[in-house]
């Protein structure tokens, strides 16, 4: 049979109750019944005169009562708060156990009422968080197995450039396999190649190239901060491409030869068409529409010229001619030919480069900047001095690359313009490495696109 439920409040109720009557009760007793009887048999027992009831004063009697009322109520409150405070006790050590993590305590009090159904409510609260944790431990598990074997290298910094987190691919690749937890990752980078420490200097995404193991290795470096447990990190990952640039490789080539293959029967078709029609034209001996078809035989014949001559001028790029260059009368000819502002003073020392190559990139990146769709004055070059390079600098406002674009921005024939021939950014990177340098392309915070050509300071070799 299922006992009643009664509320602490109802318990309370009828606590509080007995206690009044008892003190009814001991105040009727002081003051009617038996002790003014009693009191007056003792009198009469001692010879003191007649026995009548003795009478008890007014005050005496509720003072007696309230001090009997008082004794009851405060032990009847110990006993009906002694079980909500032996559970606030186990609240608090549970809730201390929570705070350090352990989610595996629960409160063994088996009870009917309020403090009963706060006590289950409990357990199961626990419940779902060890369940959770248990989950949340698995998936954490998951995630470091697959970022730890995966083969980009990953890794976190905390707000003082020390590694928090580094994955095997960036211990193989920074610390020839060793942890780099714990260490300054400017300082684990002092031993990486100059190309690679400008490239997370730089910050944000870049995709470059540095010499590694004797052959040439191209990163795509993507570089993001966020904050973790309240506190800024900064998680960079460090992409090989070379293996998907040489796949991307073949199939712009594949691309280009469809293109090619399209613009020649674009062209060779008519001309053959036109030559056919030229041939029954004389046959019938009407020369009087000739020259228009040999003019138009012509005109074709010269844009399949243009169009083979622009490719041959970048398949046969000839070697810089290096001398030494005065910065400044090199940025008054820009001027000349392009629109940008200068930002920051020129260095003193001069450059040492092919000064025709170079001033054909810039006006070509200046170009692709006004194109960005920013505004005009946004448009700026900036020439300064990192270690053994200079940085010539095009920076704009406009879209800027999505991570995708940024991959393949330097191959050439890639281009996101509908009339693009894709070869200005190709022609950047290729006149920069024949020149011992590179080119950076990297997303501006704000908006925009920053595209540095890396030129060494002195001849290579």
């Amino acid at each position: 049979m299922r006992l009643a439920v009664i509320s602490l409040q109802t318990r309370l109720a009828l606590l509080l109750a007995a206690a009044a009557l008892v003190g009814a009760m001991v105040y009727t007793g002081v003051t009617r019944w038996p002790l003014p009887q009693l009191l007056g048999a003792v009198r009469a027992g001692l010879g003191v005169g007649d026995s009548p009831p003795v009478p008890v004063g007014v005050y005496a009697g509720l003072l007696l009562s309230a001090g009997v009322v008082l004794a009851l109520s405060w032990w009847f409150a110990h006993v009906a708060m002694a079980p909500v405070v032996r559970l606030l006790r186990a609240l608090e050590g549970s809730v201390a156990s929570y705070r350090d993590g352990d989610f595996s305590l629960s409160i063994a009090i088996d009870r009917r009422d309020e403090l009963g159904r706060l006590i289950r409510m409990h357990n199961e609260l626990g419940q779902t968080l060890r369940e959770q944790r248990q989950n949340l431990v698995q998936r954490e598990l998951l995630l470091d197995t697959v970022v730890q074997n995966t083969p980009v290298a990953l890794v976190l910094t905390d707000a003082g450039g020390r590694v928090a987190y580094a994955n095997i691919a960036a211990r193989h690749l920074f610390n020839d396999g060793r942890s780099l937890l714990g260490l300054d990752f400017m300082q684990v980078l002092t031993s990486a190649p100059e190309g690679l420490r400008d490239a997370v200097k730089a910050g944000g995404d870049v995709l470059f190239s540095v010499e590694m193991d004797g052959s040439e290795e191209r990163f795509y470096l993507s570089q993001r901060a966020f904050r973790l447990q309240g506190r800024p990190h900064r998680l960079q990952s460090f992409r090989r491409m070379t293996r998907e640039l040489s796949r991307q490789e073949v199939a712009t080539w594949k691309r280009v030869i469809r293109v090619i293959s399209h613009e020649l029967n674009n062209s060779l078709a008519p001309i053959s068409s036109l030559s056919h029609s030229g041939a029954e034209l004389a046959r019938r001996g009407d020369m009087a529409r000739l020259p228009a078809v040999f003019s138009t035989i012509g005109e074709r014949a010269q844009h399949l010229h243009d169009f083979i001559a622009g490719y041959a001028r970048f398949a046969k790029l000839p070697a810089p001619q290096l001398a030494a260059v005065d910065w400044g009368q090199f940025v008054d000819a820009l001027v000349l030919q392009c629109s940008f502002r200068q930002i920051g003073p020129l260095p003193v020392h001069p450059g040492h480069f092919d000064a025709v190559q170079i001033e054909q990139v810039i006006i070509n990146l200046v170009k692709n900047a006004h194109e960005a769709g920013g505004p005009v004055e946004d448009v700026t070059l900036a020439i300064v001095e990192h270690g053994r390079e200079w940085h010539i600098e095009v920076c704009d406002r406009g879209t800027g690359m999505t991570d995708a674009v940024l991959k393949q921005a330097l191959l050439p024939f890639y281009s996101t313009k509908r009339s693009g021939t894709g070869l200005g950014l190709a022609l950047a990177r290729e006149i920069s490495e024949a020149h011992g340098g590179r080119v950076l392309l990297a997303n501006r915070e704000g908006g925009g696109l920053r595209v540095s050509l890396c030129l060494p300071k002195f001849a290579a070799g």
